[in-house]
């Protein structure tokens, strides 16, 4: 009787033996696995750190994004220089001398329009509100009402609620200098970084693949690093080839419906198309505030912005996807999404960041097995 209750298995207390034990070491390896909740709750707080990091750091972190940015851009202008037996560092200079005398140019070229533009912005919009004033009809309405409202709650609140609070705030002209000086001090970080970029040459590269362990990591870290170089390049180039394209037409467009400044209006379009989608809600917006300057009727104070429209779908529907193909392209949701996030971080600057950051993001998860699916949704 004790040998058979001893060799009886463990049970219910009725011992019918049906329900299994709970497996502890399988509980455990489930929490501490790789997709387990321990992990996923690590990960969330890194992601949460990484990104708070970012908010706050963006005066630094900018410059930085934006210099390796500007470094695939003119990494093979530098070795094209040096096939020609120049050397690196006399390339890197020539690169970012080049690139900073064209935006000094062109900073030059558009300074008196711009000057005078902003001049004459007061008038301007007077303007512009004489000529949509019954539009402000239902805003004025409101307006009244709420004033009335307001005599109400004086009256009834007694002669307590007749204290004034006066906010001071700081005046337009030190708001410019500061952001102009900050703006400033990002460019001299931004060259100088890219300079000793550019004249490094693959040094970075490879001191990553010396000090990577096995074959295959070192194998994978040139093709990820060859990649993201080529195709951000290759992006960044045509993208910047079709917006100068995008800014002629439009600048040419503008001449014949005689609009003033037309250059500067052409400038702008190529520079706001960086960002997709938002970028020609804006430029829309300023077009139609300059036929409505322009021109005396509402009809033919369309016509600027109708240029543009017209050019951009042309640009956007056949000219960029005839070059730059399915390869490159994005899910338009993921652009979306990574406009608004990336321009909630870091300005418009990092709208105009997101769509690079997006493709090395895809280029990175498209060479790691695990994150293989995000790729595929990254992808158009």
């Amino acid at each position: 009787m004790l040998e058979a209750i001893r060799k009886e298995p463990p049970g219910d207390p009725e011992g019918s033996g049906d329900r299994p034990r709970p497996d502890l070491r399988k509980l455990r390896d489930a929490l501490q696995g790789p997709f387990g909740i321990r992990s996923i709750a690590l990960t969330g707080l890194f992601i949460l750190a990484f990104f708070y990091t970012l908010y706050f750091g963006r005066a630094f972190f900018l410059p930085i994004v934006l210099g390796l940015l500007l470094n695939f851009l003119l990494s093979p202008v530098v070795r094209g220089l040096k096939k020609i037996h120049i050397p690196e560092a006399l390339g890197a200079a020539l690169a970012v001398l080049g690139l900073l005398g064209l935006l000094t140019l062109g900073i030059v070229q558009l300074a008196t329009p711009a000057y005078a533009w902003m001049a004459t912005a007061p008038q301007s919009l007077r303007r512009i509100e004489s000529k949509i004033r019954d539009l402000k009809k239902p805003v004025q309405t409101v307006s009244k009402a709420t004033e009335q409202v307001e005599k109400i709650t004086k009256v009834a609140g007694g002669p307590d609620n007749n204290q004034k609070v006066q906010v001071t705030t700081e005046s337009l002209g030190s708001r410019v200098f500061s952001q102009a000086t900050e703006l400033v001090s990002s460019a001299v970080v931004v060259f100088i970084f890219l300079y000793f970029l550019l004249a490094s040459g693959d040094l970075f590269l490879r001191k990553l693949i010396k000090v990577l362990p096995t074959r295959d990591d070192k194998k994978r870290a040139v093709e990820i690093a060859r990649q993201i170089e080529t195709e951000v390049s290759v992006y960044l180039a045509t993208i910047t080839l079709i917006n100068a394209v995008l800014g002629l037409a439009v600048w040419g467009g503008l001449v014949l419906a005689g609009v003033p400044n037309p250059l500067l209006w052409g400038v702008l379009a190529a520079i706001v198309n960086f960002v997709p989608y938002l970028g020609p809600i804006v430029m829309v917006s300023v077009l139609s505030m300059v036929g409505l300057l322009t021109f005396p009727d509402v009809g033919h104070a369309l016509i600027p912005p109708g240029i543009f429209l017209g050019l951009h779908m042309v640009e956007s529907y056949l000219l960029t996807p005839l070059i730059l193909g399915r390869r490159l392209t994005l899910n338009p949701v993921v652009i979306f999404l990574g406009l608004t996030f990336w321009g909630w971080l870091w300005g418009i600057a990092g709208a105009i960041l997101a769509v690079p950051i997006l493709m090395i993001f895809k280029i990175v998860c498209e060479h790691s097995e695990p994150l293989a699916p995000v790729a595929e949704f990254l992808g158009n």
